[in-house]
């Protein structure tokens, strides 16, 4: 996880998140602690950790509340490793074809 040195975003508004899901595609949500905001997170197919992507935290409001996550669109299915820094996997997220997939860090 790394910080941006160009500060944190604004939080995400109402329907700012398009999601392609369908055969071959799914989503990750990850959830995470408020003093994670602004900072990237990189995820990786487990069976290529070389090759990762990242996105940034970000405060998602709702009707029920504030919480904090990452959205991950387009993945392939399959299990993912969420990194905790460069040499370090903090969980493995199974993705599923066509579906949202959810995890909490």
């Amino acid at each position: 996880m790394t910080e941006l040195a160009h500060g944190p975003y604004g939080p995400s508004g109402s329907g700012s998140v398009v999601l392609d899901l369908g055969p071959g595609k799914g989503a990750l949500v990850l959830r995470t602690p408020p003093e994670l905001d602004g900072q990237e997170i990189e995820i990786s197919a487990r069976e290529r950790p070389g090759q990762r992507t990242h996105a940034l935290v970000r405060p998602r409001h709702t009707a029920g509340g504030t919480s904090y996550a990452v959205v991950y669109p387009g993945l392939v299915p399959g299990d993912y490793l969420v990194w905790r820094d460069a040499a370090t996997a903090a969980l493995t997220v199974a993705v599923a074809d066509g579906q949202v997939s959810f995890a909490e860090l």
